[in-house]
């Protein structure tokens, strides 16, 4: 039989405490081990929170792509609920008859084990668009099999617009520019028809010395030739004089006068695209002050947009032109067509620098027309008829010493 020494029962103690602080130590560290991993998930789940991005997770084990997780910041973005959100197929927020070919090919790049990025057009709950930039990635097990997929989307709406705004003001930049080079080259131009303007006229008139007192046929034609050529040789005197930097001259005007001519002017083009323009004017109305070629513009590019927005209609043929007082100190000139109208979404900018709804057009006549009316101490505004068409109409102020 073997007796225990007390020195061996001494260690055994010894080594049984051992193992007891030993265990105890393996516990306290699994225990710092699961309370680190807590903080860390705690961590990474504010971080998820607090994001401004919007995170969501779907999961990728199911055919109908249900998103299981969505943070604030998603919910946010896109207008929805959490009740709205979770356990719904991701792909069926957005409006999948818009977006169906986009979201096919996300689809597909995901079911072949690839991540996504790219930027696209989304519809938030309200129907407002917005865009962002969507990063999806793969979240794979110990065998490699896809169990998630992990989204980001980055609202980029900010962006963009300020990318269109650049991008407007470059393209105003460079419009400003081809402008500036046209006004150079028109009125050099101009210049140079001139000339030959006077020849025609002096030719005409010399023929109708020669032949005074006979042919009268060919004196009604020399005659058709001279005032042609004088209502050219007047138009390129106003197309120099609104070129030039002059200070507009103020003189005493007739309202009615100025249309009147400005018709007479038109009447070739309104009567070949077979419009008529009804003229209901106030013969009671009182001069005023005003520059008479810079209003004369302002009349022809109002007419001019008018008989254009007539073109696509058939049925539009009637221009009204109509001046009235208002109050006693404007003179109120409306124009009215039977045209197509304004859109809505134009009417805010439609006096705005290079506007235009034409496929041609410069963006300029309503905006310089608007520069002029209220350098005379007026007001050009538009609306759209009761019935059909548009008006464009304007005030200016009466010159109230000849207010008789």
């Amino acid at each position: 039989m073997k007796i225990k020494t007390r020195g061996n029962l001494e260690e055994q103690i010894r080594q049984g405490a051992d193992r007891e602080k030993l265990g105890a130590d393996r516990e306290k560290q699994g225990a710092n081990r699961e309370k680190l991993a807590e903080e860390q998930i705690q961590v990474r789940t504010k971080a998820m929170e607090s994001t401004f991005d919007g995170i969501f997770i779907i999961d990728a084990k199911k055919p109908n792509f249900p998103i299981i997780y969505a943070n604030p910041s998603f919910y946010s973005l896109t207008g929805y609920s959490r009740n709205e959100v979770i356990g719904k197929n991701y792909f069926l927020l957005y409006g999948l008859d818009d977006n169906s070919r986009i979201y096919e090919e996300i689809k597909k790049t995901l079911r072949q084990g690839k991540s996504f990025h790219g930027e696209m057009l989304n519809f938030k709950k309200n129907g407002e668009k917005f865009w962002s930039l969507l990063r999806i990635t793969l979240v794979r097990d110990k065998n490699g099999i896809t169990t998630h997929y992990v989204g980001n989307k980055t609202d980029t709406t900010l962006m963009r617009q300020r990318d269109l705004e650049i991008a407007e003001q470059r393209e105003e930049l460079l419009h400003v520019t081809r402008v500036g080079k046209l006004a150079e080259f028109v009125s050099s131009l101009a210049h140079e028809i001139s000339q030959p303007l006077t020849a025609i006229l002096s030719y005409a008139q010399a023929a109708q010395r020669t032949l005074k007192d006979r042919e009268p046929q060919v004196q009604e034609i020399l005659q058709f030739i001279v005032n042609d050529d004088q209502r050219a040789a007047e138009v390129i005197r106003r197309l120099r004089s609104l070129l030039k930097k002059n200070k507009p001259t103020f003189e005493p005007l007739d309202i009615n006068v100025i249309i009147n001519d400005t018709v007479r002017l038109i009447m070739p083009h309104i009567t070949a695209g077979n419009k008529i323009v009804k003229l209901d004017l106030d013969t009671s109305l009182p001069y005023f002050q005003g520059d008479r070629i810079q209003l004369q513009q302002v009349i022809l590019n109002l007419i001019s947009n008018s008989l254009e927005a007539m073109e696509s209609s058939e049925d539009s043929h009637e221009l009204i032109i109509k001046t009235s007082r208002k109050g006693k100190e404007m003179i109120m000139v409306e124009v009215k067509d039977s045209g197509c109208g304004i859109p809505e979404e134009n009417m805010k900018k439609l006096f705005a620098h290079f506007f235009t709804s034409k496929p041609d057009g410069l963006g300029m006549g309503l905006s310089i027309s608007r520069s002029i009316v209220e350098a005379h101490g007026g007001h050009l505004e538009a609306k759209n008829n009761p019935d059909q068409g548009a008006t464009f109409y304007f005030t200016i102020p009466v010159n109230l010493k000849n207010d008789l």
